[in-house]
């Protein structure tokens, strides 16, 4: 059975931080491409920050430069460090884990976190 995780959500003042916290179990994780997503109830669900295939990363462009996405393949986990938050990152934030193969492909997701930031 295949579990994610996450950890780490919370309320915090504009300008502050919170470190994400993701662990899976169940699947191959190094063999995943780990990601975090968010959504707001008016919006659909929206990447946050990925490792990709081939060891690159994207980040979305309102994040870049405050959010850090790292992974510890020994632990099974996918951090997320959010610096410099704003009250536009408010959100429930989902891990992600997925692995295309060649007719389908392996997508999971966790429960999600809140995230609320105050102005």
């Amino acid at each position: 059975q295949v579990q994610l995780v996450e950890s780490g959500g919370g309320l915090v003042q504009t300008g502050g931080s919170l470190r994400l916290s993701c662990v899976a179990s169940g699947i191959s994780f190094r063999a995943f491409d780990m990601g975090w997503f968010r959504q707001t109830p008016e919006k659909q669900r929206d990447l946050v920050a990925r490792f990709n295939s081939g060891g690159t990363i994207n980040y979305a462009e309102t994040v870049k430069g405050r959010f850090t996405i790292s992974r510890d393949d020994a632990k099974n986990t996918v951090y997320l460090q959010m610096n410099n938050l704003k009250p536009e990152d408010t959100a429930v934030y989902y891990c992600n884990a997925y692995r295309g193969r060649v007719l389908y492909a392996d997508d999971y997701w966790g429960q999600g976190t809140q995230v609320t930031v105050s102005s």
